[in-house]
This record gives C-alpha cells, structure tokens and sequence, in this order.
C-alpha cells in the first residue's frame, strides 16, 4: 500500500553539508560505547489518528518522523511504501521536517509525552538524552533475536547506539568520513607525493609554501572545520580512549599527554603557515574552502565526504578529469591510535518509543528488521552518492563514474574500527560552546595548549 505521508518542508543541505546548527558528528567507537551528553531529535505521538497534525498512526500500525530533503527523503518514502506494500495491516505513517523544524517538533512532542513511535535520530549523545530520560526502548533483546541484521551492519556503527552496553537504536542509512583532499596538480607542479604520515605533512608545508601554494584550505570561521583536525590528532596520538574520558566526564581528562601532544603539534602546523592565508575569515558554508582547494591555490583539505559532489559541480574538471586525490588521514609516528580509524558521520539511527502501544512497538520493530537494508534501498543510496551502513554493499556500487570514490568510502567505512563523531554535538551545549571558543583561539594562537586544556577541564561535567 503506498505510505501515507505529510511533508513539511524541504532542504536539500541539512542531510550531509553540516552546518554549526547541524552537522551529525559524535564520538564513537566499536566497543566504545558512546559516554557522552548532546541534544536530541525525534518525532511525533503514537496512538494518534492519520490526519493528526503531530503525524501520528492510526494505532493498529506506527508513526515515523524523519527529515525532507532530496534525494534522501525519497529513499525514506520508497522503504515506507516497501514496507507497507507487505503490512498493510500495520501500515508505517511517515512524516517528513526541515532540520530545525524536527528539533524542535521533537524537543517538544517529547517533553509533552506524545513523541512517535520510530524516532530518526543521530545516536550518542540525543539518544543518550532519550536514554536517560526513559523514551526510547531497549533494542538489545531485538538485536539478539535479529542477529543477522546485526551482522550486516558496519560495527563501528553501534558506538553511537549503545548506552551502558545496552543497544537502543538501528544505524541504518549511510556512512559520511571526514576526507583529506589533496590536487594532484599542485602536487605535480612542486614535485611531491601524498603525506603519508603527519611527519610528512609537516616536511611538505615549506614546499608548497616556496611554491606559492597554501598547504592547506582550511575555512576557519566555521570553527568546526578546525576540530576536525584535532579529532584526528586525539585519535592517531593518543587512540580513542583520549575523548571517551572526556564523555565519561574524567577530571582534567583534556590534560593527558597525550591530549596535550596533539594540541602541540596542532600549533606547530598553524606557525608553520599550514593554512591558506586569513582562514580564519573564510567561512566553510560558502563552499569557498573547496574553490581554494580545485583552483590550485591550496594543496589539500581536511573536510566531509558530503564536499566531493560540490567540487564535482562546481571544479569544473577538477573531479571528472582525475585531479583531485583523497587518502584518511595519515598516522603519527609512535602513535598509539589505529590508522584505521575514522572521523565523520557513521551512520544515522532509528529508535522505538518506550511509550508507544505493544502494537505499535511490534510494528516499529519489525519496520526496523525488514525495511532499512533490501537490496533496493541499499541500491537507491548508492545511486544517491552515498554509502549505506552494511557490509558489502560494495558490491552494488558498479563500475560508474564515481566508483573509485565509493569504493574508497566503503572501504574506510567498512575497515574503521573506531568511528568518531563531532566534539561539539557529542558534549552538552555549555561545554561544546566552551570547547568552539577555545578550538578558534587555539588556532589564533592566543593561547597555549595548556590553557585550552585548563579552559575545557573547568567546564567537565557542565
């Protein structure tokens, strides 16, 4: 039967170009369960009639509250229709929100008691705010029961679902990393091959600055475009355990060596003219950090997967004519972190009510088991750009023109084993404020990394 559905409104950009209202970025690993703190998303009231304007089931199937925008809610609708198709007694009823607006239909149809059955979310630290406040159910039984599903699914990706060894979200949909960029032209032009170790990265920076090329694109006023850098730097110096103390609300957990080290060799990068010239005024947003990357003014660029699609449009030839080159981010030498792992948007993830009916729960779940990774939807996905959360679903992604850069995708997706997400979604809104603040004079070079240590490990726990 088709799905019964309620737009609200459309924005194509909130799904994957992140903004500093939102970017699905928290920290995770496989077997680090997530620890931290972060503000939620969610949806509207089961039990309520179709024609309801909180989007609500008709009880005897389930509600589902999602995001608008192409072409990621039209894969949304076809698992619906997929689904119901073969339930039409227990029917899925989905309703589709701008970013914003679902935050705050959320915030408040949760706060109210009335929130859906099925949740869209972002894991860590929301769901834990669910978690802690008795709204969503324990998935961890269905998991067992559903073990195949589990199976199928990326590992790295139940980090972000997992409260205190206990599962309460499917990951589901697809995998974003954080990439660094590199122009093979301006390679060429000074001579040099790719960094493969942070060792290099630093040898290379007086090349291309001798050439008159910025090392690196870097658009600073974002702010959050900074962090990424120390994301990577945590993990390669000091491994995931360096941020899961943070989560976990250790004192003077930002002082490790470790921590202290990677700040260190942050500044070392930044006196060294790493970056273009006045990146902090460039703002990532305008896609301006990605024009100094294709035109040739900048080497290389730490940034989302979600930026290849616009280089591809906007680059002229820089992506279809072979000209732009992208690696993880390379390790530290003697660092303690995997040089698998990974930084970015691992997955997104589907929750169940705790208030919803027995009924509806049994509907939701068997939603959750039978809808999200059909050969059909992973093949819709795929075709979007973009990688679903199951192994392998490398093979569906074809020989198109654009098949390197998946492949490249899945296979640090698929081999990650720790997955990290955005510091400032996955702390509480006082410390993530903190953290920006402190992330921006660190790269002014305003204070010593000591100071930023002291400045984050006042508000712990805040």
């Amino acid at each position: 039967m088709p799905h019964s559905q309620r737009e609200i409104s459309v924005d194509p950009q909130t799904q994957y170009r992140p903004s500093p209202t939102r970017r699905s970025i928290l920290a995770f690993a496989a077997g680090l369960p997530l620890a931290g703190t972060l503000a939620a998303c969610g949806s509207s009231g089961p039990g309520t009639s179709e024609s309801d304007s909180s989007g609500g089931g008709s009880g005897t199937g389930a509600s589902f509250w999602t995001l608008s925008g192409k072409p990621q809610e039209d894969i949304r609708k076809q698992a619906v229709d997929e689904f119901n198709a073969s339930h039409s007694d227990t029917p899925i009823e989905i309703t589709l929100f701008q970013n914003d607006a679902y935050k705050q239909k959320v915030k408040t149809a949760l706060g109210a008691g009335q929130a859906p059955t099925i949740l869209w979310g972002w894991g860590g630290g929301g769901l834990k705010s669910w978690v802690d406040a008795g709204q969503v159910e324990d998935l961890t039984d269905f998991f067992t029961e559903n073990a195949d599903l589990k199976d199928t699914i990326f590992p790295a990706a139940f980090g972000a679902a997992t409260i205190d060894d206990k599962v309460y979200a499917l990951p589901c949909e697809t995998v974003t990393p954080i990439v660094m960029f590199w122009n093979k032209s301006a390679f060429e032009k000074v001579g040099v091959e790719p960094p493969q170790s942070w060792g290099d990265i630093l040898d290379l920076v007086p090349k291309f600055n001798n050439a008159g090329i910025a090392p690196f694109s870097l658009g600073g006023q974002s702010r959050w475009t900074n962090m990424m850098w120390l994301e990577f730097l945590f993990d390669r110096i000091g491994g995931p355990e360096v941020f899961q103390a943070v989560f976990d609300g250790e004192k003077d957990a930002w002082s490790n060596p470790d921590a202290i080290t990677a700040l260190t060799e942050m500044q070392k990068l930044i006196e060294m003219n790493g970056f273009i010239k006045g990146f902090a005024s460039i703002t990532a947003d305008s896609n301006a950090d990605q024009a100094l990357l294709y035109s040739g003014r900048a080497a290389m660029m730490l940034h989302g997967a979600w930026t290849y699609g616009g280089m591809k449009n906007d680059g002229g030839d820089f992506v279809t004519g072979g000209h732009l080159g992208y690696m993880n981010f390379p390790p530290v030498d003697g660092g303690k972190g995997d040089p698998s792992d990974s930084v970015g948007n691992p997955a997104q993830y589907l929750s169940i009510s705790a208030k919803a009916s027995d009924d509806e729960k049994a509907a939701a779940k068997a939603f959750l088991a039978e809808s999200q990774f059909t050969d059909s939807i992973q093949q819709a996905w795929i075709d979007s750009g973009n990688i679903p959360v199951a192994q392998g679903s490398d093979s569906l992604i074809g020989s198109g023109e654009d098949a390197d850069w998946l492949n490249f995708q899945y296979g640090i997706a698929s081999g990650a084993k720790s997955f990290a997400q955005s510091w400032d979604q996955a702390l509480p809104p006082t410390q993530a404020e903190v953290l920006l603040d402190n992330i921006a004079k660190l790269f002014q070079m305003s204070i010593t990394p000591q100071q930023f240590a002291s400045n984050l490990n006042a508000v712990i726990g805040k």
